[in-house]
């Protein structure tokens, strides 16, 4: 079993902090946190990467 890193946000990259963001913005933030991104069920981590993904396209235009 791998051991839990701590996640310090500040040393993330901006695409990483990114997905944090839409996390918070979902309610999911304190489950990652707390339980790691495997916590969460695959519709879940979807609308987060359908999210991620739209936001990129809009930064590109």
């Amino acid at each position: 079993m791998k051991k839990k890193k701590p996640i310090v946000l500040e040393e993330l990259s901006k695409e990483e902090l990114v997905k944090y963001e839409i996390a918070k913005e979902l309610g999911l933030f304190e489950q990652v946190m707390e339980q790691g991104w495997g916590s969460l069920t695959a519709q879940e981590t979807g609308r987060i990467g359908g999210i991620l993904a739209r936001r990129r396209r809009k930064a590109g235009q």
